[in-house]
């Protein structure tokens, strides 16, 4: 057994890797970028080596600065987690050839399975049945489009490296075919280096179900039972479960039995997942997608239902030890179902979001597990994916599972950092999830149901009210930043009242007199109630007409983040975002929805676009985001080029109308 693994990965990854580590006695190597100096996984680790700057190119990608750094601390193995190198057939070579152990599968394996245009032609020769389509390596322009016109829209243009839904585009009519083909090699080749696509029939109303395999070097290949994965947006997976609601006994030894050959089709060894799309309505139906040489994201459902550490499996069987156990070993227990939180706002068509952990609330309770990487203080950039921790929930049954999961997310928050905590509830609360009738299509067809921004209760107004007295009593009277004395009399209080806003909403006025432990309080026009607040260790807790709520609070920069039940809710005075408001560009002007880097400039200045053309490209965190011209007009200002970052809300463009277009 080795006594030292490097770990190649950063996030929430890393720190699950470092704690199997730590429990089988085996000392963890930990890597870090210059954005990551102060990570939960470098301070969790018995040893953290710096690899280089932020952008993952020059850190967690570069094979010569791992496996230094492996070489250096003694590591005879790397742990390389999911995404990075865990695909990457060039570091496993370059670890063999440096006598570090690769814990993967051989390098064979990750080139039939890695190249999804091989790995359909390798499991095809093993009887396992396929999505049709065109999958010819090296396709030009022109040929995957006619490869999509013989198909029949609605097509699936892929990229044939990587994973993760990026480069990922569904075509559903030639008249989109040229930007759709350009957008995806283009993401493709910013993603994994490699802009080569296939093309698949895209079947619409599909789940998607993939099997978990485990090999040894010792021929003897085990699946692990199956996941749901159907609840996906953008091809992204967002919710995942074990066992599958959709299939029977027969079916589900079906299709692991397809799995394992695929596996064993390329001499397999190590963790490795089999994707499926299946029919909804004839699970009987179903068709390799690609394999996953690699841990999942979505591995701790499996975990749960099989009591097995699939971690500890995978150094076990790097280290040449065979699999503890046959195929007839295997039992599936109970139910479980993963909830990905990302640092994103759903409200805002899920664009990433950035900012520092100022406050943390985590779940815990029967069943719960999470896998994190955040602490408070943590900064949560544009460099890396925007995933930042998985709430898994396990129950002896699906609905058990589920209703525990809701009740998890419940006392989940970041504060400082927007995430879809409120979304994945109302996901998981959907009747349609709540019965197990999923598919692909769910997310996207539900569309505003699961997104739109909820009006912030009154209760939550007071409490920020609340929060301000409570924090200013011990310094002697009230004197709050937000003062105006109104409505006072001879022989009572006198009101504070402040105005209050939430981001995309309008001021409140909030009135509060007394003190913090027998308060009168007024949300806007509604009633005076009664209220008071105290504090309970890490949490604020607020009474308001006798009912009590808890609450996780935060107060920075003239904003206060208050958490409870899910959701988390950041106000701020009324005046100052007012004359952020007041110094913004008129209608014309096109603004960054999100920090990142300008992949793609479309446009010039002096150019006439129409209202809706596209300007440029901004790329964070993976994703790509089209801004467009807000009106017909003529592009009078270019603030930006290829290449540069740029901030939330910093102004990129402006489009000024003519007479004739305000005329119209």
């Amino acid at each position: 057994m080795f006594d030292t693994i490097l770990v190649a990965n950063r996030g929430e990854i890393a720190v699950r890797v470092v704690r199997t580590l730590r429990a089988m006695g085996i000392r963890s190597v930990a890597v870090y970028s210059d954005a990551d100096v102060g990570a939960r996984h470098v301070r969790q680790a018995d040893v953290a080596v710096p690899i280089g700057p932020a952008p993952a190119a020059q850190s967690y990608l570069s094979i010569d600065r791992v496996l230094d750094a492996a070489v250096r601390t003694g590591a005879q193995a790397v742990h390389p987690g999911y995404g990075f190198l865990s695909e990457n057939v060039e570091f496993a070579r370059a670890a063999e050839k440096a006598g570090v152990v690769f814990i993967g599968p051989p390098v064979a394996a990750i080139e039939a399975m890695g190249d999804k245009i091989r790995a359909k032609q390798t499991v095809m020769a093993a009887g396992v049945p396929v999505v049709p389509g065109r999958t010819e390596p090296g396709m030009s322009d022109d040929e995957v489009a006619a490869a999509a016109v013989e198909a029949g829209f609605p097509v699936l243009l892929k990229p044939s490296a990587g994973g993760g839904g990026k480069g990922m585009r569904v075509v559903r009519s030639q008249a989109e075919l040229a930007d759709q083909i350009a957008a995806a090699r283009r993401e493709a080749r910013g993603s994994f280096g490699d802009d080569t696509l296939l093309v698949e029939r895209y079947i619409g109303s599909a789940r998607h179900i993939e099997v978990q395999v485990f090999g040894d070097a010792h021929g003897r290949v085990v699946h692990l039972g199956e996941r749901e994965c159907s609840l996906q947006r953008r091809h992204q997976k967002v919710i995942e479960e074990a066992p599958s609601p959709l299939l029977d006994e027969a079916q589900r030894a079906a299709m692991g039995a397809a799995a394992v050959e695929a596996a064993r089709a390329v001499g397999y060894t190590g963790a490795g997942t089999v994707e499926f799309i299946v029919d909804a309505e004839r699970p009987s139906d179903f068709f390799f997608l690609e394999m996953n040489t690699r841990l999942q994201v979505e591995h701790p459902v499996t975990e749960m239902v099989t009591g097995l550490d699939l971690v500890e499996l995978q150094v076990r069987v790097a280290a040449g030890e065979p699999l503890p156990l046959t195929q007839g070993d295997v039992r599936l227990t109970g139910h479980a179902i993963e909830a990905r939180l990302y640092a994103e706002d759903p409200t805002r068509g899920f664009l990433p979001q950035t900012g520092t952990v100022l406050g943390l609330r985590e779940p815990t309770g029967a069943g719960i597990r999470l896998d994190s990487s955040l602490a408070v203080g943590s900064v949560v950039g544009t460099d890396y994916d925007p995933m930042l921790a998985k709430v898994v929930a396990h129950g002896p049954d699906r609905e058990t599972a589920r209703a525990r999961l809701v009740g998890a997310l419940g006392h989940t928050a970041v504060l400082g950092v927007p995430t879809n905590t409120a979304f994945l509830r109302a996901l998981l609360t959907d009747p349609d999830v709540v019965a197990g009738r999923l598919d692909t299509g769910l997310i996207e067809r539900r569309g505003e149901a699961l997104t739109a921004a909820e009006p912030v209760p009154s209760s939550v107004y007071a409490a920020a009210a609340l929060y301000e007295l409570l924090e200013a009593e011990p310094a002697g009277p009230v004197v709050d930043r937000w003062d105006v004395p109104d409505g006072w009399r001879l022989g009572e209080p006198a009101w504070t009242v402040r105005r209050l806003q939430a981001a995309g909403g309008d001021p409140v006025t909030v009135r509060v007199r007394g003190e913090s432990s027998a308060a009168e309080l007024r949300v806007g026009d509604g009633e005076p109630v009664r209220g008071s607040a105290t504090r309970d260790g890490d949490e604020f807790v607020v009474t308001l007409d006798g009912v009590t709520a808890r609450y996780t609070v935060v107060y920075t920069g003239g904003q206060v983040w208050l958490a409870t039940d899910g959701r988390v809710t950041a106000l701020r005075e009324h005046e100052r975002l007012h004359a952020a408001a007041e110094g913004a560009a008129g209608d014309g002007a096109v603004t960054a929805p999100m920090p990142g880097t300008v992949t793609v400039v479309q446009a010039a200045v002096g150019d006439r676009v129409e209202a809706g053309a596209p300007l440029l490209v901004v790329e964070a965190m993976k994703m790509e985001h089209v801004l467009t011209a807000p009106l017909a007009g003529t592009v009078t200002e270019l603030g930006v080029t290829a290449g540069q970052q740029v901030r939330l809300d910093e102004q990129v463009a402006v489009v000024t109308p003519s007479a004739a277009d305000e005329g119209e």
